[in-house]
């Protein structure tokens, strides 16, 4: 269990770190995404001072190397997918620069964005680079190793890097249960997190591959904000999407008995089948994938977003139960 932290009582009011809580009366914990990127600032800043610099992994969002401009463009994930310290995928994923703008889509029944009920984005500590674990303490999710890099370009201006927008992405685990919402993980709020694009317009996160449930094609929820402090209200998403992962990754990973009942419901549905990536068979979300079952796997997609495009989709069906365009994932 992580240690819950404690405020410093100051004359002003209580602080953490030297800053002034947003929200007097609760906990460090529930200050939420504005206070956690403030403070993520303030340490760089005296890191910088002492010489550390701002590569400092424990602090920076894990970013990787990237050039975009044009149809060759590519973005290349480096950061390291890893269920221990040692493991780490064999290879590097590339994500090619899409044909168009990435297609607006469902953020389904489980978006734990507010939009029906259940919100993680009030919560401090949602702005985080490794998603396996609840905040705060709690369960962590178990599965096979996945990073995956999401690099955002601005479509209005010309596909330049989109620098400082903020990317909130969730998915199901192994067993195919989404938190804060399926049966017995209600309190969890793991994978699920934040993370704010850095000047390559890339975002990692350090998760597990997600399983397969009946009637939806392995994916990867996200919505893209203009900043971190916008994204405790849903409706300010300037993108909403979902990224498929490739079947002959998702098959080698539902051979492990961690992920049991996803290679029959895999089996079951095609890219060209599936309620959201039908329309063109996922030619525009399909991640670009390496690695392997044993050691890991890093997938990387480029997201084109177009500002000045009205979003269609985002908005999650009311009441947040059991089916719609999201799918169904298993109650046990």
């Amino acid at each position: 269990m992580a240690r819950i932290p404690e405020p410093e009582q100051t004359p002003e009011g209580p602080a953490y770190e030297g800053r002034l809580l947003d929200r007097a009366d609760e906990e460090v914990v529930d200050q939420g995404a504005p206070f956690d990127i403030g403070t993520l600032m303030s340490r760089r800043g005296v890191l910088g001072l002492i010489g550390v610099g701002v590569g400092t992994a424990a602090l920076a969002a894990c970013s990787s190397t990237a050039s975009t401009g044009g149809a060759t463009s590519t973005a290349t994930a480096s950061a390291t997918a890893t269920a221990t310290p040692s493991a780490s995928p064999s290879a590097t994923a590339t994500a090619v620069l899409p044909d168009g703008e990435i297609p607006d889509e469902t953020a389904g029944p489980y978006p734990g964005d507010g939009s029906n009920g259940p919100d993680v984005l009030e919560q401090s500590g949602i702005v985080r680079q490794d998603i396996r674990s609840s905040i705060g303490g709690g369960a962590t999710a178990d599965g096979v190793p996945l990073t995956f890099t999401l690099t955002l370009t601005d479509m209005a201006s010309g596909d330049a890097p989109f620098e400082g927008v903020a990317v909130y992405a969730w998915h199901c685990d192994a067993q195919g249960r989404y938190s804060m919402y399926s049966d017995g993980i209600t309190e969890e709020s793991y994978l699920r997190g934040v993370q704010v694009a850095d000047a390559d317009g890339e975002v990692t996160f350090t998760s597990v591959f997600p399983g397969c449930y009946t009637g939806r094609w392995t994916h990867i929820h996200f919505e893209v904000y203009p900043d971190v402090e916008s994204i405790t209200d849903a409706s300010n998403a300037i993108a909403t999407s979902q990224m498929a992962l490739p079947e002959d990754a998702c098959t080698a990973v539902y051979a492990r008995s961690e992920y049991s009942g996803s290679s029959q419901n895999l089996a079951q549905i095609t890219l060209d089948s599936d309620n959201v990536f039908g329309d063109d068979g996922g030619a525009l979300q399909l991640a670009t994938v390496s690695g392997d079952a044993d050691s890991g796997y890093l997938a990387a997609l480029t997201v084109r977003v177009d500002t000045t495009t009205e979003p269609t989709a985002g908005a999650a069906p009311d009441g947040g139960g059991a089916g719609g365009p999201g799918g169904q994932p298993p109650s046990n």
